[in-house]
């Protein structure tokens, strides 16, 4: 649990915390009583419909924090009034986040056009209307900047209420199909979350990009991972430094395939390697305790397009670098 007393501010403990160490508290203070709604406004309203799939966040019963990506036709989310967004989607027993998604369950969202770059989050509470649906109490509703997102294009390889016909894989540690998985990634997604002093679980899940290879695997299957300059809200790492734990997902975007991890996690503020590493601000490590591979786990499929990557990664280093400058 974090003992600060939470006030009126719009941040946790946590956040609060790794905001006061980049010297940006009091401005975060005014920040986050300005962009961190209860609602959803109009535009995001209309944002979330578009779109062909979902990021997920949520908790399971033992406190593992998983995200996922869930994918259907555009319009199987929908905001029937500016406190609520329906999810049409039903269980699915082979994705471990499912533990976390029963009624009254926290969880993180993150509505993302990899095409556009556009981003927007929310947290919230879940509401059950049966196997198929489930509405989102929202929490907090904000947008996202674009930086770090690779452009991609989508299409459907099977109707999205057909599962996989390949059954998920249970793994004791990373095996290499795993481990390909993260080193070439460009892209991946982290779930965490923090209890907070109301007693409240807060849910969050978020977007990481770099250069294929910014995540290193070290001993121990331990991964580190440069964080670069972002929002300065910290709700990831703020979350970590809360309770040490977080779930990551790795996509195949060529393959449909995702690798889901859960494990600890922790904020690394003062290390040679956040000087040697070019754009990190600090770093952050994660081991898995729980691994599971999932092939052709999603009907969609993307494409890298021409000039894609993102050019605020222009400004930021690699792994190879860093370790020979340390």
């Amino acid at each position: 649990m974090l003992t600060t007393t939470e006030g009126a501010s719009p941040w946790h403990a946590g956040e609060r915390a790794l905001q006061s160490q980049a010297g940006v508290a009091e401005r975060m203070e005014e920040v986050g009583r300005r962009v961190l709604r209860d609602h959803l406004i109009d535009q995001h309203r209309a944002f979330y419909p578009q779109l062909p799939f979902i990021v997920l966040g949520s908790v399971d019963g033992e406190g593992n924090p998983w995200a996922t990506l869930r994918a259907s036709y555009p319009g199987f989310l929908q905001s029937p009034d500016p406190d609520t967004l329906s999810v049409s989607l039903r269980r699915e027993p082979a994705d471990p986040a499912d533990a976390g998604m029963d009624d009254g369950m926290p969880i993180g969202m993150l509505g993302i056009e990899l095409h556009t770059r556009r981003r927007n989050r929310l947290n919230g509470t879940i509401r059950r209307r049966g196997a198929e649906q489930f509405d989102v109490t929202v929490g907090q509703s904000y947008g996202n900047c674009p930086k770090y997102i690779q452009l991609r294009d989508f299409g459907f390889v099977r109707d999205p209420s057909t599962s996989s016909a390949r059954e998920p894989l249970k793994l004791d540690r990373l095996d290499d199909r795993a481990r390909q998985m993260i080193t070439t990634a460009d892209t991946f997604f982290v779930a965490s979350y923090a209890d907070l002093e109301t007693g409240e679980r807060q849910a969050d899940v978020s977007h990481r990009g770099g250069k294929p290879g910014f995540v290193r695997i070290g001993g121990g299957d331990t991964l580190t991972i440069p964080d670069f300059a972002g929002n300065l809200f910290f709700n990831t790492l703020g979350n970590i430094l809360a309770n040490g734990k977080a779930g990551l997902v790795f996509t195949d975007f060529e393959t449909g395939e995702l690798l889901q991890l859960s494990g600890d996690a922790q904020v690394v503020l003062d290390s040679s390697e956040i000087a040697a590493f070019q754009g990190a601000e600090r770093l952050w490590r994660f081991t898995p305790r729980h691994v599971i591979r999932r092939p052709d786990a999603l009907p969609l499929r993307w494409t890298s397009t021409a000039e894609g990557q993102s050019p605020s990664l222009k400004m930021t280093g690699s792994w190879e670098e860093a370790l020979d400058i340390s």
